[in-house]
Order: structure tokens, then C-alpha cells, then sequence
């Protein structure tokens, strides 16, 4: 798969995440707690500097916990 590609996807996911969790109240640790993930890979996915590939089934958890569609979570802002 060509990462770079899917650079600003990635990126814009993990800012959609971030948003959706800081307006619900929820530090990183409660929502990894929340997915039964670490509060590592909650930091992952939401850091821009990294490129972090998600699973479908984590996003449909996280977009569940944080009370939007996976829509919400990956759709571009531009």
C-alpha cells in the first residue's frame, strides 16, 4: 500500500478522533479504556506526525464511543 497516498486521510482521521473525544469529555486514556485499547495507540492514531493504519472494527468502536458515524471520523474538513 503506498502510505503516502493516504497521508492526509490518516491525518485527518486521527484530528476527527481527537475533536469527537475532547467535545465528549473523554481524555485518551477513558476512551482506550472504552475500545480496549492501550492509551498508547489512542496517542498514535491521533498524532499527526505519525502514519497509524486503523482496523475497521476499532473505528466502528471508537466512532460508537464518541456517539458519531464512521462517516464523522474519516470525512475531510476541506
Amino acid at each position: 500500500m503506498d502510505t503516502d497516498k493516504y497521508r492526509d486521510c490518516f491525518i485527518e482521521l486521527g484530528l476527527n478522533i481527537k475533536f469527537y473525544r475532547n467535545k465528549k469529555g473523554l481524555t485518551q486514556e477513558q476512551l482506550a479504556d472504552a475500545v480496549h485499547l492501550s492509551k498508547q495507540q489512542i496517542s498514535r492514531i491521533e498524532s499527526p506526525n505519525t502514519m497509524n493504519s486503523t482496523t475497521l472494527q476499532t473505528l466502528y468502536l471508537i466512532a460508537d464511543e464518541l456517539d458519531v458515524s464512521i462517516h464523522q471520523l474519516i470525512k475531510s474538513n476541506k
